[in-house]
């Protein structure tokens, strides 16, 4: 018999109303696809809603942060702790307290990041020019908005923003400011989203608001005339270039350089620096300042200490006696960030799309902006208006009989029937019988009554002059000017970043690197040597190792650049100063230990030059010949390895440095051999170009020999030289005597 089936065991019927079609299947779909899919919403989401800010001059973190503490009653209220107007901002911007808090450190006055700060700040809020002065906890500072904000939230109760729901739906935010100003333009912004960034730097208020005037009313007016250029919080001199701000006042894109201010104390034979780049911190310039001392390149500093203090910023820089300030200044603004330069990138959000613009677009999109809020402003004004009118030709008509209206509502049985009631027996319709019924029982007198409908006369006039700013383009350009000269005057300071117009004088670095002649040797296997003269005078032969023979020598000078070209298409460059003067009775410096070679990597060929001037050589096994010009290798970096030096599409034979046009003997494997001109090849600027076909070979022969000959031996060996090229050559017999050929 069959066992009977455990209670575990038993089957557990399926709902198959439960059952989801194709749950669990794993669908195979192009990379591209899910990229568009998955990444691409996330990198406009960054974009949109976190990196860049919109016209209004915020991005959503400040905006929240900004209307939070306005709904707080914070404009015109006392300071309330950090801790409370984090915790409230939590509402509207989930990303935690700590981000919270430190977007508001950033636009508090403390902080000093801020042209016009929009926080009134109390307690200790760190400094923007100093990493290591941190700002205290939220829970002991204190704030409340600045009166610029009048500015930012005077009309947002006007319906001349929209307001869009919070992230959980259950309250609304603005989704822009409605400022009377151009904001964007008057405090820095900078923001990094995906795979595009943005740093729009600070202007002075009075020059923004009259150049934004000026353009409004001349669209063809020069922003340099008015917009002297940026104005940074930390003061510092702005080095004019105006070609520079023409660029980026139209592009949105460029680059301002800053310099510190300072100041000699002569008696304390010390320069104080008091204000520096917007773009440093003091601690970067310090630390740059003690590791130029440590490496020897700065001799005239003795000490240098932060002096920093309740004042202000101070770096105290103690000189050594004899010292020139201002050389060593020249120096140090070379050498460290003590002039710097802020990268403009105008990037920002227009309509919900990144953009960059520059300053006359910017402001071009502002005036647009500000006229849709007037006009929104205006149109909400004027229904306000229009519906207090209505309300109150209602009224009048009660003045007619006030008896009447009590009569009405006091034989009125039910409640409800009284506004119908009212209708009826005034002819005035709904809304304005509602106005009447809920009027007091105390006002329903003639005084009371009369002052109303006296100001009916004052809202046709106010209705009819709304009406005309609404359709009218020129009016509404007017009010924005008038509210931009109420703002500059109200707002207004002097610039902190003065104007160094007159021609810098730039440090050029000294080279300290002693000159003088010397001989340079590279042996086959790759020990190198450089011999000065009064060596070689003492002994002429060289000492090398059993096997190895020199295969260069090369005249040139202690300040030479050197170049090794290695069989791996490297070149590896080196200063002649870096190598130990060597005596004829040593080996020298083996070269791809000295500078790091790859395994298995030889020298090939080396070239010394003091000026990148002249022609290097290739000769290629298939018989073409590449002619680089030697500053293709010069580089502006000190980069100490090239690749991609030569063509690896061929075996190199030689490599051979000219600085001039001369005559070159080419041989093959089957005995042939020509004579050119180097003039007959053109120079090709790419480092790794195959080159131009010089031999025809036959057969399976190969070009195998190259070297430089004379004037002389070109006389005596006129066969052989060529008009055209590629040339296959003549068969060469006893040319290798020494007196007919010279090696290269």
């Amino acid at each position: 018999m069959p066992k009977k089936r455990k209670e575990s065991e038993k089957k557990i019927p399926i709902n198959t109303n439960a059952y989801i079609e194709g749950a669990g299947t794993v669908v195979q779909e192009p990379i591209t696809v899910t990229l568009e899919k998955n990444y691409m919403p996330y990198a406009m989401s960054v974009i949109v809603s976190r990196a860049f800010p919109e016209i209004d001059g915020f991005k959503p973190s400040h905006r929240k942060l900004l209307y939070t503490m306005y709904k707080m009653g914070l404009l015109t209220g006392n300071l309330t702790k950090s801790a409370n107007i984090v915790g409230q901002t939590m509402k509207l911007n989930p990303h935690g307290d700590g981000a919270i808090y430190e977007t508001m450190v950033r636009l508090a006055r403390g902080n000093e990041a801020l042209l016009h700060p929009y926080i009134l700040s109390k307690g200790n809020f760190g400094k923007a020019y100093s990493k290591n002065m941190a700002y205290a906890a939220s829970r002991y500072t204190e704030a409340k908005l600045e009166p610029i904000c009048n500015e930012l939230f005077g009309e947002i109760d006007r319906d001349t923003v929209d307001f869009v729901p919070n992230y959980d739906n259950t309250m609304t935010e603005p989704s822009l400011l409605p400022v009377t100003f151009p904001s964007i333009l008057v405090n820095s912004n900078v923001g990094i989203g995906v795979s595009m960034a943005s740093a729009i730097c600070p202007f002075n208020l009075s020059e923004i608001c009259e150049t934004t005037i000026s353009l409004m009313r001349n669209p063809e007016h020069n922003a340099l005339d008015t917009l002297k250029g940026p104005d940074f919080p930390g003061g510092a001199f702005l080095i004019y270039d105006e070609n520079e701000l023409d660029k980026i006042y139209r592009t949105g894109r460029g680059s301002v350089k800053l310099r510190a201010k300072y100041n000699y104390d002569k008696t304390a034979n010390c320069i104080e620096i008091t204000e520096i780049p917007y773009t440093t911190t003091i601690e970067a310039i310090i630390d740059k300042i003690i590791a130029l001392v440590k490496a020897g390149k700065i001799r005239e500093i003795s000490y240098v200490r932060d002096e920093t203090d309740l004042n202000g910023l101070k770096i105290a820089i103690d000189l050594k006696k004899g010292t020139d300030p201002d050389k060593l200044m020249a120096k140090l603004f070379k050498l460290t960030p003590l002039q710097d330069a802020y990268s403009c990138n105008f990037n920002l959000l227009i309509k919900g799309y990144p953009k960059v613009l520059g300053v006359y677009g910017i402001i071009n999109e502002w005036v647009n902006f500000r006229k849709e809020c007037i006009k929104r402003g205006t149109a909400y004004d004027l229904n306000k208006k229009k519906e207090r009118l209505h309300l109150l030709k209602g009224l009048e008509k009660i003045l007619l009989d006030i008896d009447k209206a009590i009569k009405i509502v006091r034989e009125t049985e039910e409640e409800a029937d009284v506004v119908p009631n009212l209708m009826i027996g005034f002819s005035i319709d709904e809304t304005q019988a509602e106005y009447v019924a809920e009027i007091k029982l105390r006002h329903l007198n003639r005084e009371y009554i009369l002052k109303r409908t006296k100001d009916i006369e004052n809202l046709i006039v106010e209705i009819k002059d709304l009406e005309d700013l609404l359709g009218s383009d020129k009016r509404i350009k007017s009010l924005i000017i008038e509210q931009l000269k109420a703002v500059s005057k109200k707002y207004g300071q002097p610039r902190k970043t003065m104007i160094m117009s007159e021609a810098v004088e730039e440090y050029v670095e000294e080279d300290e690197t002693p000159d003088y002649p010397c001989h340079f040797f590279i042996t086959r296997s790759g020990y190198f040597k450089k011999v000065t003269l009064q060596s070689l005078r003492m002994s002429n032969s060289q000492k090398l190792k059993e096997g190895d023979d020199i295969v260069q020598e090369i005249e040139g000078s202690n300040k030479y650049d050197l170049l090794f070209f290695t069989d791996k298409q490297n070149v590896y460059k080196a200063k002649a100063s870096q190598f130990a003067d060597t005596k004829s009775k040593d080996f020298g410096d083996f070269i791809p230990a000295k500078l790091s070679f790859e395994d298995g990597e030889n020298v090939c060929a080396m070239v010394a030059t003091p000026d990148y001037s002249g022609y290097i050589l290739f000769f290629f096994e298939n018989g073409k010949v590449a002619k680089v010009p030697l500053n293709a290798y010069e580089t502006k970096t000190n980069r100490k390895k090239l690749a991609k030096a030569y063509s690896d599409k061929s075996k190199l034979v030689e490599a051979i440095f000219v600085k001039d046009n001369l005559f070159v003997m080419t041989r093959s494997s089957n005995g042939r051999a020509i004579i050119f001109n180097t003039a007959m090849i053109s120079p090709k600027t790419t480092r790794d170009t195959i080159g131009v076909q010089v031999m025809t070979l036959k057969a399976k022969s190969v070009l195998d020999k190259a070297y430089i000959i004379s004037e002389e031996a070109v006389s005596s060996l006129s066969k052989f030289v060529v008009k055209n090229i590629p040339a296959a050559g003549c068969f060469a017999k006893n040319i290798e005597d020494p007196d007919q050929v010279t090696l290269g």
